[in-house]
């Protein structure tokens, strides 16, 4: 019983790499496809996109000589027109794309595109609690700043504190906006600094 039990032990051990082998040489040629798919889909909808829009400026130097019939042809295609829009919109949401002027600059040319809505709302999630959780510690180092700790050189460090904070509210923020996301808080914040 112990020799059959080690044999289909140790078979068991040389099979289990084999088989993660195998299963990560599939995962290789999934994530080629995707890339290649990605890439097919990017390419494709820049240029439906450039149709449509020569498409929209004929139909706008159309429009001052059209009859009554003809501009209401013009108005039911410029309004498909915007349909296939935001429908290349929400295509656009599920593909990689390049980073805005920001992000360039403080990463470099790294896709920051996150693919499913699942990893968007975990990525948004943990944005919401960084933010929280930061806030309360901002918070209180300003109480204690202001009325315990009265050094030079707390000071110094609750402004590293600060700008490191805005920093890296900056860059989250721009990451949830190049997925789609409409956020302002850093813009308001930064308001709020300026503000005398």
């Amino acid at each position: 019983y112990r020799v059959k039990w080690e044999r289909g032990k140790g078979s068991s051990y040389r099979s289990s790499p084999l088989l993660l082998q195998e299963t990560h040489k599939v995962y290789r040629q999934k994530l080629e496809e995707v890339t290649s798919l990605q890439t097919a889909c990017s390419s494709s909808i820049h240029r439906q996109k450039k149709t449509l829009r020569d498409l929209k400026h004929s139909l706008q130097r159309c429009k001052p000589r059209a009859s009554p019939e003809e501009f209401a042809l013009i108005q039911e295609i410029s309004t498909q027109i915007k349909e296939r829009q935001n429908a290349f919109f929400d295509m656009e949401a599920y593909l990689p794309k390049k980073n805005g002027l920001y992000l360039n600059l403080v990463l470099g040319n790294v896709n920051v595109t996150l693919l499913s809505n699942q990893a968007k709302f975990a990525y948004k999630d943990e944005y919401e609690k960084f933010k929280l959780y930061l806030t309360i510690i901002l918070l209180l180092g300003a109480v204690a700043c202001r009325f315990i700790l009265h050094y030079r050189v707390t000071d110094e460090v609750f402004n590293f504190l600060l700008v490191w904070y805005y920093c890296t509210l900056t860059i989250r923020e721009s990451i949830l906006i190049s997925n789609g996301s409409r956020y302002l808080g850093i813009q308001l914040a930064l308001v709020s600094l300026w503000h005398p």
